[in-house]
């Protein structure tokens, strides 16, 4: 099969200047709303630009409903506007978290609070120890992600597709948006890249490297008895394990429970199908991946109403509007995480956020080649094996908080971004009620800082 290379080139670049701020965040997931909101409590003028019709990214349009990734033991070690979304969604009754006279190991408990998702599932136990972690309702997330922007004064645009940086002598000077009323210019003195794929900063010139992981569209179900399900799987385990082996098998792949309870009464959750094989930055391949991931649901939903307890009148509530896309574009920027880091629990000098045991370097959110543009979210500077565990939604949050410290530092100082000092920014984020993880856990290895001292 042949392929002809056709190409379009057009020197016609002209876009009306639609904002000018002095941080431009590209891209409304949890890390773009943490920067934006940070930002602008800061003292900074915050444009926040996102492609679709609401914030929330992988949270609301992707429907990851559980927050995890918080807890090294006892210690809660995400902290900052995670903590605000978590009181916030709580006061509404849209989130569960489990009290900390819960949060230990036993079957009881498990069985109590399991089916929510908030449980360790990095312990190696049976039952899994519950933990501080929070199942919550995707237009909740909305709803606080609306008010903080809102409170905040962040100069919001929905419907604002990324398409190409504006770079000048390489410095980010902004970049240029497509919308409905066609190319708009956004023009900053620091541009902030939370799009979850380095969009800009690939496209700026940054260094980066592409792989892929599961891929996955979530679904909701309604209709589901809850109480009869969980009831059935305690009393008969065997029988239980048995079928939801078969929905497994059915959607492809999914994670040891593959559905879990939401805050809302007989609405079910489900992290699947598990998907391989797809690019998510490659529109026919997610075309095909949401091709197959429906015709998996359909016949999952079929088998659990015949078979599976509790599940008899189920229904399909929703799919998530987003592919649930876990790995794309990673940055390689000043210095590039490995798993060993992650696994080792390596401590770093310039540590700046921090994920369950794991440490992010300043350096890690930096570009080569490229100023004013700094990055946080899945897509940081890492290997691909690093990423994979440590890509979580709560220290995503804590990146863009991080970096948000870093271009409001580097605006009052007169400094490049890369210029900044890591101590600098640690105070800067415990102000805003973040932990930067510059004080190490005691399991922590600090043979960074020994290293920087000889």
């Amino acid at each position: 099969m042949t392929t002809l290379d056709l190409r379009i080139t057009s020197d016609d670049q002209r876009a009306p200047i639609a904002s000018r701020s002095d941080v431009l965040v590209v891209g409304g997931g949890p890390a773009g709303v943490a920067a934006a909101v940070t930002a602008a409590r800061s003292g900074a003028s915050v444009t926040l630009l996102e492609r679709y019709s609401s914030l929330g990214g992988l949270a609301s349009g992707g429907m990851v409903l559980v927050l995890d990734d918080m807890i090294n033991g006892q210690e809660i070690t995400v902290t900052g506007i995670v903590s605000e979304y978590i009181e916030r969604l709580q006061k509404l009754g849209l989130a569960i978290v489990p009290p900390a006279e819960d949060r230990k190991t036993s079957q009881e408990l498990f069985d109590k609070w399991g089916r929510y998702g908030t449980f360790d599932f990095h312990s190696q136990g049976n039952p899994k120890p519950v933990c501080y972690a929070a199942a919550f309702d995707p237009d909740g997330w909305k709803t606080v992600s609306n008010d903080l922007v809102r409170e905040s004064g962040v100069n919001l645009l929905l419907h604002s597709w990324f398409s190409r940086p504006i770079v000048d002598g390489g410095v980010m000077k902004g970049v240029i948006a497509e919308t409905k009323q066609g190319p708009q210019a956004h023009l900053a003195d620091i541009v902030i890249d939370t799009t979850g794929d380095i969009d800009v900063a690939s496209r700026a010139g940054a260094e980066f490297i592409q792989d892929s992981y599961i891929s996955t569209l979530v679904f909701r179900l309604g209709g589901v008895d809850t109480d009869r399900a969980e009831e059935f799987e305690q009393s008969d385990p065997k029988a239980a394990r048995a079928i939801n082996r078969k929905v497994k098998r059915i959607l492809g792949g999914a994670w040891e429970l593959w559905w879990l309870k939401t805050p809302l009464p007989g609405i079910v959750w489900c992290n699947a199908p598990h998907m391989t094989g797809y690019d998510g930055t490659d529109p026919a391949s997610l075309t095909r991946a949401d091709f197959a991931a429906r015709d998996r649901i359909t016949e999952a939903v079929q088998y659990v109403k015949e078979n599976l307890p509790g599940f008899e009148h189920c229904f399909v509530v929703d799919t998530a509007p987003q592919m649930g896309v876990r790995q794309t574009r990673l940055l390689q920027g000043e210095y590039v995480m490995t798993k060993d880091d992650v696994m080792d629990r390596r401590h770093f000098h310039d540590t700046v956020a921090r994920g369950r045991d794991y440490y992010y370097p300043y350096r890690s959110l930096l570009p080569k080649r490229v100023d004013q543009l700094l990055v946080a979210g899945r897509h940081y500077s890492a290997t691909s094996e690093a990423q994979k565990a440590s890509r979580e939604i709560p220290p995503c949050m804590a990146m863009g908080q991080a970096v948000a410290s870093a271009a409001t530092l580097a605006l009052e100082q007169k400094l490049l971004v890369r210029d900044v000092s890591a101590v600098d920014i640690q105070q800067r984020m415990r102000q805003h009620n973040a932990d930067p993880g510059d004080i190490p856990s005691g399991n922590a290895s600090t043979r960074d800082e020994e290293a920087v001292k000889s």
